[in-house]
């Protein structure tokens, strides 16, 4: 067979392989990651415990503007249970974000760079198992979805008998069957859907998340080639710290992104200082 034609076969191939469709959509995750901080954002949150009997025992719904602020993002709290806050409580609010920005201000170099790097020390651990996600499972193409964003391959992932986790964090993928959706067009993830098929505890007392659980991620496209995160979801039993195993939602959206400049400040009203 001739080297052109030889490779014109192979090509299509290897754009098919499973593994390095994976590999490719989190390798560019990696360099998307620090996108966030050129964007403000709106995030909203909402926590629902369930009684033994599925109704709902307690909720939670609250609404933050996020903005980057001298190294690192402020949350300015702006709603609860979807209505904005009253005009007193929204001057709180702003009260309040004003006088975190004058501390950080006041920081000296060694307290912002120590602020700003743990900001990042946790954003890299919140990313530890998905960087393992590529070596962690056995993969294959289950299908070809038309979404929104464009078309998707659809991939299913089976956890390794024997992978050896890197991190402490990546050591749920052991216990989890994946789902993803990936763009055709250019290897981004749009969505990833987990299912614990075990019971995973993270720490003595930390965090547990009962078999069966779901946990769903789904990001989107921004001002026409920045992927960004749109939600982040878990539906399942879970206890964290010493409580007692519940049946909870949490659903965290974001939404209304907007770009800026990373150095931009937010002026005092007039009359501050």
């Amino acid at each position: 067979m001739r080297p052109l034609l030889l490779l014109a076969v192979a090509c299509p191939l290897l754009a098919q392989d499973a593994h390095e469709i994976v590999r490719r959509a989190v390798e560019l995750d990696k360099n998307n990651s620090d996108n966030w901080r050129n964007f403000t954002y709106v995030q909203r949150q909402i926590d629902r415990q369930f009684e033994g009997s599925g109704k709902v025992k307690s909720e939670a719904d609250r609404t933050w503007d996020v903005t980057f602020q001298e190294g690192s993002p402020y949350r300015r709290l702006i709603a609860r249970n979807g209505v904005p806050l009253s005009p007193q409580e929204q001057q709180a609010e702003d009260e309040k974000m004003q006088r975190n920005i004058g501390e950080r201000r006041n920081e000296t170099k060694e307290q912002r760079d120590r602020r700003a790097s743990e900001w990042r020390r946790r954003l890299d651990r919140q990313r530890e198992p998905l960087n393992e996600v590529p070596d962690a499972f056995d993969f294959r193409i289950a299908a070809e979805e038309p979404l929104k964003v464009g078309d998707a391959w659809v991939i299913d992932g089976t956890p390794k008998a024997h992978y050896k986790p890197k991190s402490t964090a990546a050591s749920i993928l052991q216990k989890m069957k994946t789902r993803l959706w990936i763009s055709k067009r250019d290897y981004h993830w749009i969505k990833l859907d987990a299912e614990m098929l075990d019971t995973f505890t993270y720490g003595t007392f930390l965090l547990r998340i009962g078999k069966g659980a779901h946990i769903t991620m789904e990001q989107a496209r921004v001002n026409g080639d920045v992927w960004l995160p749109t939600r982040i979801a878990l539906a399942g039993s879970a206890r964290i710290l010493l409580v007692k195993g519940i049946r909870a939602q949490l659903d965290i959206t974001y939404s209304d992104y907007k770009k800026f400049v990373v150095n931009s400040r937010v002026v005092p009203p007039t009359g501050e200082k």
